[in-house]
């Protein structure tokens, strides 16, 4: 009996073409709607120069040199160290906080950059994309928020981590 596992990603992610980052390869690939990734490229290629554009004009010392250092910044800055699971114990249900592991981090923080830009309307993706990471690397914006809201709901049940099993 053959025995099947799951390979990791990045043994098949090809690094994107322009940055060679196998990261931000797999933060296009969840931008991607419908299988149209090069609409998905433009989208977050297009946000990384709004953001070089933006990098060149301000000089700051506590932001990076480059766009891509920028999006490096802004997913450590979003990326939850815990997260609270229901888990039902006796009749009721727990809100038990759980340790994550570096794939769910980093799959919780891209999603939550996505549907934070998502969400604003009005104006074209890729700006709005270009705005929540560099909110995000200030530590502003919404879905630093939710990583906050969701360390704060961690901490205010953490009384019951001993159902963590």
């Amino acid at each position: 009996m053959a025995r099947h596992f799951k390979r990791p990603d990045d043994v098949w992610l090809k690094p994107d073409p322009r940055f060679q980052d196998k990261v931000l390869s797999k933060f296009i690939n969840c931008v991607m709607i419908g299988g149209e990734k090069a609409t998905a490229q433009r989208c977050v290629y297009g946000a990384l120069e709004a953001i070089q554009t933006r990098l060149d004009k301000e000089k700051s010392e506590t932001l990076p040199r480059s766009s891509i250092e920028l999006f490096h910044l802004a997913l450590e800055n979003v990326r939850p160290a815990v997260e609270v699971r229901s888990k039902r114990v006796g009749g009721a249900n727990y809100q038990v906080p759980m340790q994550l592991n570096k794939r769910r981090q980093q799959s919780l923080s891209f999603r939550w950059l996505i549907e934070a830009a998502r969400e604003e309307k009005g104006r074209p993706m890729h700006l709005r994309l270009a705005k929540e990471l560099w909110d995000a690397a200030k530590n502003e914006g919404k879905a630093v928020t939710t990583k906050e809201n969701t360390h704060r709901m961690a901490d205010a049940n953490k009384a019951f981590a001993h159902f963590a099993w």
